[in-house]
């Protein structure tokens, strides 16, 4: 088989690959979900509008509501297969049965809501927006995309509002306001509502749409209420507490906040929340509050004998908590980091096989104790020169050199065959994903925030693309290690094997595999350039790319020098243990975005250097590359 005959597969994996890659730039996940969950808003605050007292109020109201509880029954069983699915088809049958028998409008409520809860945790997406919004931005998109059928005021009375039916909604409604999430509104700005007039405006980025729900959500609120709101922040510290993050503001209602505050208090701090935003910008420190949340949350759902809820919530507790502030953490005390990642793969661990609830809270005691220890080390304090660049530096030359290896080792091949001419796929590969990893930069910073599901997703499949690619070209490099069998190849088959379709496979697997690099280093970039000394950090950088320039041209003026027999030789070996090395880092990280089961091998020690992690499926994928390896080298050289 010829080193280029990987195409086909490669092709296949290039699909997942770039599904991969998407998902870093904020895909939102099962749009049909959200359009249930939307149904399911709008249920929640216009049924009291249709029935009153156990009769129906509104007869064109009540027809709707009939049709959109059917539509949501409908949609929800049309959903891809979950563990909850089940238990979403019970309440959505619920919520019909409650509407046909003209239920009171807080039964009706609760069990949407319900519903609504189990949709976001069976089917995630995300709930607040990476960086506080602009309000003024808000308001031009409202005065451009909203106000001929809204009104400038937010009334619902705009000019094209008489053709409407129903009516565009009124955002200075007090009562409908009360009762709708920013995330709600953010959800109908960009899909719309079926069977209604809103249309979605999901040509408008993530970060328009919040900014569009902040500015509409103020609406019903004055800036006397926004006032009276913020001298009630002020008063009770514990507010902070309540609001650590922006998704805990984007989530609440100023019904919800009610029963805790008062109506007036509520509506107070509704309309300062609002109207300030970076009030409650989620930092490090929220993070972690969100994770620590989570835990206690999986603990109850353990405790009540709902283990699959427990796991999701044990997941998004390190997806949504945790792993957003692993590259911060890992340049103040990576030990730890990876302690509290080992932790939480147990935890899940544990949760998966059912163990017993003394074991699980034992764990989720000990998961608490570290994430305290990171919420310490991550107090922030400016780093200094030296510390910006070591750590600058160290990681970008651990992260490039892994791709560079590859790299050095293509285009060393192209010089031994050569074919010099072609290699402008090579380069066009590495340049292509430097600037996939500038983009990603300036998206990270400024557009949008890559979840960490999206992270893990991304280098997972990135890694398991690699090690296939991998594992075939070191099989056949090592079948063409014989010098006598590299001349017959390239005296018969190597324009053949060179093909124009088959150098677009070479372009693929370098822009991958230096992607992947890119994109880790990015997200710890993220983190250090926050924390000051930018200069430093340049230098650090600098010093890095001098030594991996350096590496690079030893690597290839040595590879010049080799016998050729000896040169395929060495090569196949690097590709097989960088294949090996890929298998275990990509498994493991779709084993923390929740897409592998984790079994763990307690005796087994973590090696991150060869990316062996200490879980069953993590140490056969090895296994079985090695094997696949061994097996095809011994095949060659019978053959040689």
């Amino acid at each position: 088989m010829g080193f280029m005959n990987i195409r086909y597969r490669a092709l296949l994996l290039l699909l997942i690959g770039v599904l991969a890659v998407s998902t870093a730039y904020g895909a939102e996940n099962s749009p049909s979900a959200q359009t249930i969950w939307r149904l399911l808003d709008y249920i929640k605050v216009d049924y009291p509008a249709a029935v009153s007292a156990g009769h129906v109020a509104s007869e064109v109201e009540y027809s709707e509501m009939v049709e959109f509880a059917g539509n949501v029954r409908t949609r929800v069983a049309d959903l891809s297969p979950t563990p909850a699915l089940n238990d979403l088809l019970s309440q959505a049958d619920a919520l019909k049965a409650a509407i046909m028998r003209k239920a009171p409008g807080g039964e009706v409520a609760r069990i949407a809501s319900a519903l609504a809860d189990g949709l976001l945790a069976a089917y995630p997406v995300s709930l607040a927006p990476s960086t506080p919004p602009d309000l003024a931005r808000g308001q031009a998109l409202y005065a451009q995309q909203c106000a001929s059928c809204h009104g400038d005021t937010g009334r619902g009375d705009g000019p094209a509002a008489q053709a409407l039916q129903p009516p565009p909604i009124d955002f200075t409604d007090k009562s409908r306001a009360s009762a709708r999430s920013l995330f709600g509104l953010y959800q109908v700005i960009g899909h719309g509502i079926p069977g209604t007039s809103m249309v979605g405006f999901d040509t408008l980025s993530p970060r328009d749409r919040w900014a569009l729900a902040f500015y509409v959500g103020t609406r019903a609120y004055s800036q006397d209420e926004a006032r009276s709101g913020e001298r009630f922040w002020n008063e009770d510290r514990g507010l902070r507490t309540t609001f650590p993050s922006l998704e805990s503001v984007t989530h609440t209602t100023a019904r919800a906040m009610a029963a805790r505050f008062g109506e007036k208090e509520a509506q107070d701090l509704t309309a300062f929340l609002r109207r300030n935003p970076g009030i409650a910008v989620s930092s490090n420190d929220n993070l972690l509050t969100t994770a620590r949340a989570r835990i206690t949350q999986t603990w109850e759902a353990y405790q009540a004998g709902d283990h699959r809820r427990a796991a999701d919530l044990a997941l998004s507790a390190y997806l949504d908590g945790f792993e957003p502030v692993e590259p911060a953490l890992s340049i103040k005390d990576a030990p730890l980091m990876r302690q509290i990642e080992s932790a939480m793969v147990e935890l899940r661990a544990l949760i998966g096989v059912g163990a017993s609830k003394t074991i699980v809270q034992a764990q989720l005691q000990v998961v608490s104790t570290l994430l305290d220890k990171a919420q310490s080390a991550l107090v922030y304090e400016e780093t200094d020169n030296g510390t910006s660049f070591i750590a600058a530096f160290t990681i970008l030359l651990r992260e490039g050199l892994e791709a560079l290896l590859i790299v050095v080792a293509v285009v060393a091949f192209l010089r031994k065959s050569e074919r010099q001419d072609v290699m402008r796929y090579v380069h066009a590969g590495w340049v292509t994903a430097l600037v996939a990893g500038a983009l990603t930069w300036v998206a990270a910073n400024s557009l949008i925030s890559i979840s960490g599901a999206s992270r893990e997703l991304t280098e997972g499949m990135g890694a398991i693309f690699a090690a296939v690619v991998l594992v075939t070209v070191g099989i056949w490099m090592h079948g063409k290690s014989q010098a006598g069998m590299w001349q017959t190849y390239i005296n018969e088959k190597m324009s053949h094997a060179l093909s124009k379709q088959s150098l677009w496979v070479l372009f693929l697997l370098v822009f991958i595999v230096v992607y992947r690099e890119v994109f880790e280093t990015i997200l710890f970039f993220i983190a250090l350039w926050s924390q000051g000394e930018e200069f430093a950090i340049l230098a650090g950088v600098g010093m890095a790319v001098a030594v991996l320039v350096g590496c690079a041209w030893g690597l290839l003026n040595y590879s010049k020098r080799l016998p050729i027999g000896q040169f395929f030789f060495l090569s196949s070996i690097l590709m097989a243990v960088l294949a090996i090395v890929l298998a275990g880092k990509g498994i493991a990280a779709l084993q923390e975005a929740g897409w592998i089961e984790i079994s763990p091998v307690a005796w087994l020690p973590r090696v991150d250097i060869v990316g062996l992690h200490p879980t069953w499926e993590g140490v056969a994928s090895q296994v079985l590359v090695l094997g696949v390896l061994l097996a095809a080298f011994g095949f060659t050289k019978g053959k040689a």
